[in-house]
């Protein structure tokens, strides 16, 4: 197993994590930022405010993209256990 081989597997891994998290952390980082919005227009300066509406985001963020990203990380995985003899020897 030569070194630029492990640099490609390490990039394929990098790039579905990205992948299947980058949907996820998108939506929480928009939502968090309109509740700062909200929280600074009323100045409400409550921190516990921000944990709900990101939690239900995600969740629902989960509920839409999960069947996405769980064929994601099946497609990689099944990638990886076809070639494992590449890896091996």
């Amino acid at each position: 197993m030569s070194g630029e081989f492990v640099i490609s597997l390490a990039e394929q891994g990098i790039y579905t994590i990205l992948m299947v998290t980058g949907p996820i952390l998108i939506l929480a980082l928009v939502v968090g930022l309109l509740v700062s919005i909200f929280q600074a227009t009323t100045q409400i300066q409550e921190q516990t405010l921000a944990f709900i509406p990101k939690i239900v985001a995600v969740l629902l963020g989960i509920v839409i993209f999960g069947p996405w990203m769980l064929s994601v990380m099946v497609e990689f995985a099944s990638n990886l256990f076809q070639n494992i003899n590449r890896f091996v020897g």
